[in-house]
């Protein structure tokens, strides 16, 4: 009897399932990791040390962090790992709670408009771009009944003035930064918000229902390893609104910090900015291709109607627009 042996394995065939599986728990291993990583800086990211602008790099991208939750999900499904799904599923819950309630359209939840409100628009008109004029004519056109300006040097203050000031019969300007209402303003300050930089101006907005205290900020800039000017300035303004002992109270300009920025926090304590009509995290610079919100519409004591971007003129910033009720 002839006995045929069976065929030999192919040479490597044994180490395949090895290597893969050497592969999977190397990727398992690394999704796992991340994913703690991820949920422990969106939860901690104010613990970061702002080393070489560490710190200002981490909270300014947190958003964006998002992008890293699919790539999670996608690693640990591809792993075949319980441990590595449930660290992406552990990010993917912390950042949805970390941001989801704040890009939820406002239109959802917005409250119903009263007979009586007011509409502020503002935008750093970029010094040196030419277009302050535009930029001013289109902020009137929103029918705004309070138009802020930034980062004007004496050129564009004299183009956007020739503009505004036939159409707003109440303005003060300080610095860089300009405010135009229809309503009268009292108790006009250039806002000491340290460094001795012109910067901010503090105003009341007499309106039929009683004042308003408004801020037109222009914050220093910040960049890596160079964001302590602006945090010395936002902390003074945090001072200044704790301090303010109007009911209701706006604050608008360029903050140079996103809403996630650490150096917010004393800001944020005080006031607060409502969502974006239509959701989404309303950035609004650089203007052609957004990646961060520096602009801001804070306000408390009121309920905001409409808050939504806008790009208007040449600036490299978008114009902000908000609408609150009086009453």
């Amino acid at each position: 009897m002839t006995v045929i042996a069976p065929p030999e394995p192919a040479a490597g065939g044994a180490s395949r399932p090895r290597s893969v599986r050497r592969t999977r728990l190397g990727l398992a291993r690394f999704t796992a990791v991340l994913g703690a990583a991820l949920a422990l800086v969106l939860v901690f990211h104010a613990l970061v040390p702002d080393v070489a602008g560490l710190g200002l790099i981490v909270d300014t991208a947190l958003p964006w962090f998002g992008l890293a939750v699919p790539l999670l999900l996608v690693g640990a499904i591809a792993a075949r790992s319980r441990g590595a799904l449930a660290s992406a599923l552990l990010a993917t819950i912390v950042w949805c709670v970390a941001f989801v309630p704040s890009i939820v359209p406002l239109s959802w939840t917005a409250a119903q408009a009263s007979d009586s409100q007011i509409t502020v628009a503002s935008q750093n008109v970029e010094a040196g771009s030419g277009t302050a004029a535009e930029s001013a004519a289109a902020l009137a056109a929103t029918g705004a009944e309070v138009v802020a300006l930034q980062e004007m040097d004496a050129e564009s203050r004299e183009a956007a003035g020739a503009v505004l000031d036939d159409v707003y019969p109440h303005r003060y300007g300080a610095g860089t930064v300009g405010v135009w209402s229809v309503f009268p303003i009292e108790n006009a300050q250039m806002l000491d918000l340290g460094l001795g930089w012109n910067r901010g101006l503090a105003a009341d907005l007499e309106t039929p229902t009683g004042p308003v205290s408004v801020y037109v900020v222009h914050a220093a800039s910040a960049r890596p390893a160079a964001s302590s000017e602006r945090d010395v300035m936002l902390a003074n303004l945090a001072d200044h609104l704790a301090r303010d002992e109007n009911a209701r109270v706006i604050a608008i300009g360029d903050f140079n910090a996103g809403s996630s920025d650490r150096a917010l926090g004393g800001v944020t304590a005080q006031v607060s900015e409502a969502n974006q009509d239509d959701g989404g995290f309303g950035f609004t610079w650089p203007a052609a291709a957004p990646v961060v919100r520096l602009d801001h519409v804070f306000q408390r004591g009121m309920a905001v109607v409409s808050n939504t971007t806008v790009p208007m003129g040449g600036s490299d910033h978008l114009a902000v627009v908000a609408t609150l009720n009086l009453e």
